[in-house]
Formats: structure tokens, sequence, C-alpha cells
């Protein structure tokens, strides 16, 4: 028995936004010429992965003490951690604020809006994400992304992979989890939220870390959908 599918969720850093070359672009700017030898790919990539590692490490959250730590302090503390190793030092803390603010200033990958323009057309549209409210909205308000809702870890006080986030978007859809789908390029959000009894959808982003870095972009049976960008996943859901 086929089952009904009346929302969707997408992840944003990665899968909807293309994070390594935007913020690239943005350190070149803001470096104006003083990062002679610095591989600004390779720098990216240990700053998201820098921050992965920081939301690893508890407590990210301490909803007791009602203590948030917000996505862009943990990044603005990665980065200083990742130019150091890079033997990169001439930025002032101005402009390291600055490149901290690039990732609120993500470009959508190329599919992205007439994939979703289509997909809006029979299905509610919304964001999980783990990034800060504040960034989703400005990323969203820049390149025009026609969500219905914007939700992210944030409003759940955990990030994802917690089943809290998961929950906390159905419920405010009002929707049981399986007439929602998860849509990502990351496989652990999929699964995370299959186990909640969502539907999934993978979306493969080969260029996610670069033309240089490494991304999982295999195809698998356990996902309800396999695509290779947003037009892709509005052919096989609205045709």
């Amino acid at each position: 028995m086929q089952r009904v599918l009346k929302a969707l969720l997408f992840d944003v850093q990665g899968t909807a936004t293309d994070f390594h070359s935007t913020v690239c672009d943005e350190a070149r700017r803001i470096s104006a010429g003083r990062d002679a030898g610095v591989d600004w790919p390779e720098v990216v990539r240990r700053w998201r992965a820098g921050y992965f590692a920081a939301l690893e490490r508890p407590p990210a959250a301490v909803p007791s003490q009602g203590v948030w730590v917000s996505v862009a302090s943990v990044y603005r503390t990665v980065l200083d951690t990742v130019l150091a190793e890079a033997g990169f030092t001439d930025l002032t803390a101005a402009e390291r604020d600055d490149l901290a603010l690039a990732w609120q200033r993500l470009r959508p990958w190329p599919d992205v809006w007439p994939g979703l323009t289509r997909l809006r057309r029979t299905y509610v549209l919304a964001t999980l994400s783990n990034a800060d409210v504040s960034a989703v909205i400005a990323i969203s308000k820049r390149a025009g992304l026609p969500w219905d809702a914007i939700f992210t870890a944030e409003m759940a006080g955990v990030f994802k992979p917690d089943p809290a986030a998961y929950r906390m978007a159905a419920a405010y859809l009002g929707l049981p989890a399986g007439e929602i789908m998860m849509v990502a390029s990351h496989k652990y959000d999929l699964r995370a939220a299959a186990r909640l009894g969502f539907q999934t959808a993978f979306v493969a982003r080969p260029l996610e870390f670069g033309a240089d870095g490494v991304a999982d972009v295999g195809y698998e049976d356990e996902f309800d959908v396999n695509a290779c960008d947003f037009v892709d996943l509005a052919d096989q859901l609205v045709g």
C-alpha cells in the first residue's frame, strides 16, 4: 500500500545550498588579496568538519538550564582554529565576524528554486535545518526560496539527528511522520527520520565539498526516493 505524502522537510546547508563555493568566494572577497598560499577549499572543508565535531561535543544545548549555543557562535569559534591551523592570521576580528556570517549568505544550487516551485504546487514545503532560525531566514530571503514554513533545530533545543528535532517539525505541521518526507543529501539525517516513520528522499550533491572534496552520492534502496537534484525530485513526485 502506497503511503500518502503531504509535506516535505528539507535540510538546508549542503542539500539546498552550495555552502562550499559560497564560503570560498566570501573568504577571497574579505581577505582582499592577502591570502596568497591559503587553500580556501581545504580551509572551508576543515571549517565544516570542525563545526560538526563541535556539535557532537555535549552539551551543545542544555535544555534544563535554558541554554542554547547558536550555530553562528560555533562557526565563529571554529573559524579561529582553522585559520590558525592554515597559518593565516591577517584577518581582523571584524573581518572574521564577517566571514563567519558567510554561512547566512549561502547560495542555493541552481536546481533548487525551479524544483521547489514545482513541488510547492502539490506539497507543503518546510526546512528542517541545524542552522539557526535567523540564518535560514536570511538565506531564504536572499534567494527567494518558496518555503511554507521554516523549522530549525534551535526550535527543538537539540540538533539533528536527535529524534526531538524531527518530532518538533511534524508537530508544527500537524501531520503524522508517515505523511512527511525528509529530503537531504546527508544519509545520517535520512536514517534518523526513517527510524521515526518519515518517508525519505536522498538528493546527491557531488560538489557539496568542492571539486576536490569527497561526498557520499551513492543511491540506496533504503530511501523512498533517490534523486540527482530538486528538479529530478519534482519529476519523481509530481511528474
